[in-house]
Order: structure tokens, then sequence, then C-alpha cells
């Protein structure tokens, strides 16, 4: 019976060897298959044609070259773009006093034919149209003005340049315009100078 108990015994750790041996086996022959064709790419690499490795260095450089010039293009565009935004402002800016004037000159005349009660002045006429000309021109070239008088200080829009009491507007609000501000294209050129209700 024990004779018997130790052939058992000794078959069964003889087929668990058996089977760690096949699995020794798939693995080595794994490792040896992956370490193949690791060389075989190498191998591949050192037999490739020189041409071949000159035109894939050519093509390489020529898609940089194009990227390159690709991203030079679109930055001097954009400094282009900028330097006519820079150059138009300074016109817009150096314009506006004559429209100030315009505008100062336009309520005067309104003032003084209604405290005269004289009739409208063919002069004032020509300088109100030649004025509805330039705001014309203004607003075609997008220079729009900022609105002030009734809306909420805003100190990216609006200058405050003193604060009064004011029975008709809450505090912080837009009570009186001094100086007329603008944008141009969404940029501040000037701010409006205002004074705001306590």
């Amino acid at each position: 019976m024990s004779d018997n108990k130790n052939l058992e015994d000794i078959e069964v750790e003889e087929k668990a060897e058996a089977v760690d041996n096949t699995e020794e086996t798939e693995v080595t022959e794994e490792t040896a298959e992956a370490v193949e064709n690791s060389e075989a790419e190498e191998s591949d690499e050192a037999d490739k044609d020189p041409k071949d490795a000159k035109i894939d260095e050519l093509n390489d450089k020529y898609v940089r070259l194009m990227a390159e010039f690709e991203n030079f293009r679109k930055r001097s565009e954009k400094e282009k773009l900028q330097m006519f935004e820079t150059g138009a402002k300074s016109v817009i800016e150096k314009v506006l006093p004559v429209v100030d004037n315009f505008e100062r000159a336009l309520e005067m005349a309104e003032k003084q034919n209604e405290e005269e009660g004289k009739e409208p002045d063919p002069f004032m006429d020509g300088m109100e149209k030649v004025y509805k000309q330039l705001t014309t021109g203004f607003e075609e070239i997008g220079v729009k003005p900022i609105e002030a008088v009734g809306n909420e200080f805003n100190p990216d829009f609006h200058n405050a340049v003193m604060q009064e009491e004011s029975d008709e507007y809450d505090s912080g609000i837009i009570c009186k315009e001094l100086l007329k501000g603008y944008t141009y294209r969404e940029t501040v050129v000037r701010h409006s100078m205002v004074s705001v209700a306590q």
C-alpha cells in the first residue's frame, strides 16, 4: 500500500515537472522570437538604401520648412493687422478734436438762434452737413461713440473727473458727459470724460 502511494506521489511530481518545463520552454521561445524580431528590424534599418535614408531626411526637412513658413506667414499677417490698427487709431485720435469742435460750434449756434429767435443760418446748415458726413464716415470704419449719460460708470470706458449730487440718477450712474469718448473696433480710442452721481 505504501509502495502504491509512493508511486502515485512520484507520478504527480513528474507530471508537475513536465508542466513546468513546457511553460519555461514557451516563455523562452517567446523571448527568442522577440529578440529575433528586433534584430531583424535593426538589420532592415542597417540594410536600408542610403538613397532612401537621404529621401526620408529631405522629406522631413521639407515638412518642417513648410510648417515654419506657414507660422511665419500667419505671424506677419497678424503683425501687419496690428500695425494697421495702431495707425488707424492714431489718425482717429488726431481727428477727434475736430469732431469735438464741430459739436461745440453747432451747439453754440443752436443756443444763439434760440435766444435771439433767428432762422437757422445757411452757413451753420453747411457745417452741420459736414459734421454728419464726418460722423457717418467714422461709423463706416468702425468708430462709435461711447454711451455715457444714464449708464453705470465703467472704468474701461469712462474717466470720472468729478462727482455731483443728482436727484435724477442713482449713485454710481453717469449724470453728465464732459467729453465724448469713442471706440474703434471694440477697443477704446478715447475714454469718455464724465461726472458721476454721488
